[in-house]
């Protein structure tokens, strides 16, 4: 019988590390995904994403982000793509991890974005899961490059990201909400700075995704020596719906 993973590779693929499982996010998580976020990511008073979507109501914040995650789906395919990973900590999806690349072929470089739920904060995990998806675009993606960002004053972000490798890569200006500018740091992580960890990523399904998505399907490439908050950028906002 055919499996949806059988029509949408994507869905075979699994990470996973000493505490966590990240696999792509089907739509009986959805779901699981909102009440995590509308449980608490961030202190209310501030804003640590470059788009405020979890200022919305708890009705829109759902539509949006059902919506958000259907419209990158279909977006993706070779070369232009996104993975939304959903986090999996003691059976439970506590947040998401997303990496997206354009012109991949080409640029060789992938663009990562994470939340993880106030609960589950300070234990390392946001570390621990953006660890893995370097360690995937690195080994098994053949990446060059990784970006991410973070609002400057972000310092639990930022130190999650100079833990993992990532040098500081210049600034820009964002709205974070209506009438406030907030700096956000842009961060990049090259094979050369990641700093790698003692534990073995596991990844299930990447021959199918690598066929899906027209990338070469190899064994995972022999790691390059290297030095030995939580979350970093936000994962892409749910988006407003389009204009009719």
């Amino acid at each position: 019988m055919t499996s949806l993973a059988d029509i949408w590779p994507i869905f075979s693929l699994r990470l996973s590390t000493p505490r966590l499982e990240l696999r792509p996010l089907r739509d009986e998580d959805i779901a699981r995904y909102v009440d995590a976020a509308l449980s608490g990511i961030h202190a209310p008073e501030v804003m640590p994403f470059s788009y405020p979507w979890t200022d919305a109501s708890p009705e829109d914040l759902a539509r949006n982000t059902a919506e958000h995650i259907w419209r990158t789906r279909l977006a993706s395919r070779p070369g232009d793509w996104t993975i939304a990973f959903g986090i999996w900590y003691e059976g439970e999806l506590v947040g998401c991890q997303d990496m997206a690349a354009k012109s991949f072929a080409v640029l060789r470089t992938v663009t990562t974005g994470s939340w993880l739920k106030q609960a589950v904060q300070g234990q390392g995990l946001g570390r621990e899961m953006r660890t893995a998806v370097a360690l995937y675009a690195f080994d098994h993606l053949g990446a060059l490059a990784a970006d991410s960002d973070a609002a400057s004053w972000n310092a639990a972000s930022l130190g999650v990201s100079s833990h993992t490798g990532y040098v500081p890569n210049g600034t820009y200006l964002s709205e974070a909400r209506p009438g406030e500018t907030v700096q956000m740091q842009r961060l990049l992580l090259t094979p050369q700075t990641f700093r790698r960890p003692d534990w073995t990523l596991e990844v299930e399904g990447h021959d199918a995704v690598a066929r899906f998505l027209e990338l070469p399907s190899t064994q995972p490439t022999t790691p390059a020596t290297t030095p030995a908050a939580e979350e970093g950028r936000a994962a892409r906002p749910p988006l407003p719906p389009a204009a009719p």
